[in-house]
C-alpha cells in the first residue's frame, strides 16, 4: 500500500482507476461539472423549501429532506473529482483519497436506503392503514432514519479499507498518482464489489419492487379512486435512481467476473478493458442521480410555480403529504364498506404520516 508521505512506493499493477482512459476521463469531468452546477443549488433549495416553508412536515417530507441533504453534500464533494479527472492525477493525498470515496459510498447507500424507506412507507400507508399512525409516525420515522445513517456509515467501511493513493504508469509511460482500489487478493475484489452491488442495489430494489407490487395489488382490490401524486413521484425517484446507478453496478459485476479468469486469458483482458474504459463515465452517471431529483421536483410542481413562486416546492411536498394523510381514514372506510365515492375520500383527512 502507498501513502502520501511515501510517493516512491511501487504501485499496484491493477489499473482500475477512473483516469485510466482519456476519453472516459474527459467525458466524466464534463458530466461532473454540469452535475455540480445543477446539484448544489438544486438540493439546497429543497432543504430550504422544507425547513423554511413547511411547518408540519410529513414522513415523506422528512425522507426527502434527508435525501436532499445527502445529495447536496455529495455535490459539494464533486469539485475534488472534477479536479482529479481534469488533471488525471490525484493531488489531495492518501487520507483524502480514502475519506472522499468513503463519503461517496456512504451517500450511495444512504440514497438508496432512503428511497427504500419511502417505498416501504407508502406500502404501510396503503396496505396497513389502521397501523399507519404508529408504524409510520414521525417519531418512529426519525428513529429509523438515525439508525439508517449509522448503518450506512458502517456498511461503507470497505471503501475506506480498499482504497489508496498509489503510483500508476499511464499510456505515455509517465508516472502519476491515482486514488484507486487497492486489492492484494482477487477475493478482495470479489468481496468489495459484490458486497457493494448486493447491499447498494439488488437488495434495496428487491424490497422496492415488492413494495410496489403489493401497493398496486391493494389498490386494485379496494377499487376506489384517489390522487396518487406521492406514489407517482416516489416511483419516478426510484426509476431515475436505478437508471443512473445500474451502469455503475454492471461495471462492478464485470470486474468481479474478470477476477475468475487467469490474468493472461483473453476473456480477462476483454473484461478488464471494458471495466477500465467505462469506470469514469459510469461513476459520473451515478452522480447525476443526486442532481436529478431537484429537476424532477420542478417538473412535478410546475403547476404551483405561477401562483406560489419560490414556495412552489413546499406546496408540492404539502400536496404529497395530503395524499398520504387523506389515505388513512378513507382506506378504513373502504375496508369496512367495500366502496367509497370520490366526495367522501376528498373530505376525509387524518393525522400527518
Amino acid at each position: 500500500m502507498i501513502n502520501s508521505s511515501n510517493p516512491n512506493v511501487t504501485g499496484n499493477p491493477e489499473d482500475d482507476s477512473v483516469v485510466s482512459n482519456d476519453f472516459s476521463t474527459a467525458l466524466g469531468a464534463l458530466i461532473l461539472s454540469l452535475v455540480f452546477l445543477l446539484g448544489v443549488p438544486g438540493n439546497f433549495f429543497i432543504v430550504w423549501s422544507i425547513l423554511a416553508r413547511i411547518r408540519r412536515r410529513s414522513v415523506t417530507s422528512i425522507l426527502i429532506l434527508n435525501l436532499a441533504l445527502a445529495d447536496g453534500f455529495l455535490m459539494i464533494l464533486t469539485i475534488f473529482f472534477i479536479v482529479y479527472l481534469a488533471k488525471q492525477t490525484w493531488i489531495f493525498g492518501n487520507t483524502m483519497c480514502k475519506i472522499l470515496f468513503y463519503l461517496c459510498n456512504t451517500n450511495m447507500y444512504a440514497s438508496i436506503f432512503l428511497i427504500t424507506l419511502m417505498s416501504v412507507h407508502r406500502l404501510v400507508a396503503v396496505v396497513l392503514p389502521r397501523k399507519v399512525s404508529y408504524i409510520a409516525s414521525k417519531k418512529i420515522a426519525n428513529r429509523v432514519i438515525v439508525v439508517m445513517w449509522l448503518a450506512v456509515g458502517l456498511i461503507a467501511i470497505p471503501s475506506l479499507v480498499f482504497r489508496n493513493e498509489r503510483k500508476d504508469i499511464n499510456e505515455m509511460n509517465k508516472t502519476r498518482l491515482v486514488c484507486a482500489p487497492d486489492h492484494t487478493h482477487p477475493q478482495h475484489v470479489r468481496f468489495q464489489y459484490t458486497f457493494e452491488t448486493v447491499l447498494g442495489f439488488i437488495l434495496p430494489y428487491t424490497i422496492i419492487i415488492t413494495s410496489y407490487v403489493l401497493i398496486l395489488r391493494r389498490l386494485r382490490q379496494t377499487k376506489f379512486r384517489r390522487n396518487v401524486r406521492s406514489e407517482k413521484l416516489i416511483l419516478a425517484i426510484v426509476v431515475m435512481f436505478g437508471a443512473f446507478w445500474l451502469p455503475y453496478h454492471v461495471v462492478n459485476m464485470i470486474q468481479v467476473a474478470a477476477e475468475w479468469y487467469q490474468e493472461d486469458s483473453d476473456t480477462r483482458i476483454i473484461l478488464d478493458h471494458i471495466a477500465k474504459s467505462s469506470r469514469a463515465v459510469t461513476s459520473a452517471l451515478a452522480f447525476i442521480s443526486s442532481c436529478a431529483n431537484p429537476v424532477l421536483y420542478t417538473f412535478a410542481g410546475k403547476s404551483y410555480i405561477r401562483q406560489n413562486g419560490f414556495a412552489f416546492m413546499a406546496k408540492l411536498f404539502e400536496g404529497i403529504s395530503s395524499d398520504t394523510t387523506g389515505d388513512k381514514k378513507s382506506r378504513k372506510t373502504t375496508l369496512a364498506t367495500g366502496n367509497v365515492d370520490s366526495n367522501s375520500i376528498s373530505a376525509q383527512n387524518g393525522n400527518e404520516v
